[in-house]
């Protein structure tokens, strides 16, 4: 069944003995619920509930006033709040949400203000676009789920016990963190609770790989890739002119080395290894390199991949980074797109490394005429839908979110680079507004809720 929601507002008034069990609601939401007169009802959020009694007030069509004594029994910080509702009569309760928890790690600081690092202004934005629609956000850490969350009040975020989430949005920051026995624990936790995760996990870029050249159509647009050894090594160099060395598991750019052939068996390398800068003058042999880069590549799983000859900006490489999400009807698009060129210094254009921004027309107008940017244009975002969908439907766990790397070489052809499932807040300039990226994930946040509110009915 679908239900119907009613925006309201949620008032916190003071307790006192006589109405303490009192809810107080207009005549106009009373008759759209159609409560029965005299009813005891269960007034529910997140999994938070309380019984009480309905009292009849005239005022506003869509104002709740309900005692700070319920507010603190349902978890709910005492200030006025928007909020979704509906009455589900068949089992005598009223229904509030959704509860949208953001779950990452972060420090605070003295005064026990936190700081959520890179998506920091991205959570202010979520707070802000939740809260208009109807809905509660928060931020919460591994060690603080189910016991504190951070809300978003009067210009500052405060720490409350606050109504386990109806949906998790993953944004942890480290593929370590997730990868130890304590987010594991948490991930059977909510699982038990049927509170829905996404985007569940970091992607590593060897398991993109696979899903992508399981699909016949996406191979063309796909670098040759292996798992980095020797014998790759030897036998890329000799196939391609340029190769890159990606960590499985990296981001922003970070411990890559690319290598260049420049006669025969004579080669350059650079690294973006912040430990390790290769002078791009020196040439060598491949079983120098091979040894040069050797302890680089410890205790980690590399891949090799064939180098792309990218069009360029005054000999700066660019790629584009589409930002791809799924709707309210699980429907794939792109909600963003931009070009990055390198920094003069780097071969890679993460913004991180000091890569900058461009309009994408605008970039492909630098090596093509309008039409057939136009064109290469619109194919990177239909490859990019594509890859969303295979992606979304070949990994595990809930993807809701992609960050689509493409490239695009001197013959116009796209190329894919790599897929993120946690891309980069900083990239789109829309300061002060609700950006388009926010804006799908609020929509698949509601729509993952609801998901849940209809499952409960059947069960």
């Amino acid at each position: 069944m679908s239900f119907s929601f009613s925006t309201i507002s949620i008032i916190p008034i003071v307790s006192s003995k006589q109405h303490d069990r009192f809810i107080q609601i207009s005549r106009q939401l009373f008759q759209h619920f159609q409560i029965n007169n005299n009813q005891e009802i269960k007034i529910t959020i997140g999994r938070s509930s309380k019984k009480v009694n309905i009292q009849i007030v005239e005022m506003d069509s869509n104002i709740v006033l309900i005692p700070d004594s319920i507010m603190t029994a349902l978890d709910l910080p005492s200030i006025k709040i928007k909020l979704q509702a509906f009455y589900r009569r068949d089992i005598q309760t009223l229904q509030l949400g959704p509860v949208v928890g953001l779950l990452t790690d972060f420090a605070t600081d003295e005064i026990n203000q936190p700081h959520f690092r890179s998506i920091h202004g991205f959570c202010e934005e979520l707070h802000q676009g939740i809260s208009e629609n109807g809905g509660l956000f928060y931020v919460f850490s591994l060690e603080q789920f189910s016991s504190q969350g951070y809300y978003f009040n009067a210009g500052k975020w405060s720490p409350a016990k606050l109504p386990l989430p109806d949906v998790i949005y993953n944004r942890i920051h480290s593929r370590l963190l997730e990868q130890k026995n304590q987010f594991q624990d948490f991930r059977n936790r909510i699982e038990k609770l049927n509170i829905p995760l996404f985007n569940d996990r970091f992607l590593s870029k060897w398991e993109v790989y696979k899903h992508i050249r399981e699909e016949n159509h996406l191979i063309p647009y796909t670098p040759e890739t292996k798992i980095y050894s020797k014998e790759s090594l030897f036998e890329f160099v000799q196939k391609y002119q340029t190769v890159y060395i990606k960590p499985i598991h990296g981001s922003q750019g970070k411990n890559i080395i690319k290598i260049v052939r420049e006669k025969e068996n004579l080669y350059r390398f650079q690294t973006s290894f912040t430990t390790h800068t290769a002078k791009i003058e020196s040439i060598y042999s491949l079983e120098d390199i091979y040894q040069r880069i050797k302890p680089l590549l410890t205790n980690r799983i590399f891949l090799i991949q064939q180098g792309i000859c990218l069009i360029t900006q005054d000999s700066r490489s660019i790629d584009f980074r589409v930002l791809c999400h799924r709707n309210e009807n699980d429907v794939w698009g792109v909600t963003s797109m931009v070009a990055r060129v390198a920094n003069e210094q780097e071969f890679v254009s993460n913004l991180a490394r000091g890569g900058t921004l461009l309009r994408p027309l605008q970039a492909l107008l630098t090596c093509m005429d309008r039409r057939n940017a136009l064109q290469t244009l619109s194919l990177m975002k239909e490859l990019s839908i594509e890859i969303a969908e295979n992606i979304g439907r070949r990994s595990t766990g809930i993807t809701g979110e992609l960050g689509i790397d493409i490239g695009v070489d001197e013959g116009g052809k796209p190329w894919l680079i790599e897929v993120n499932s946690k891309p980069s807040k900083l990239f789109e300039d829309n300061p002060g507004k609700i950006r388009p990226s926010a804006k799908a994930i609020i929509q698949f946040c509601t729509k993952l809720a609801k998901d849940v509110i209809s499952e409960k009915e059947v069960e």
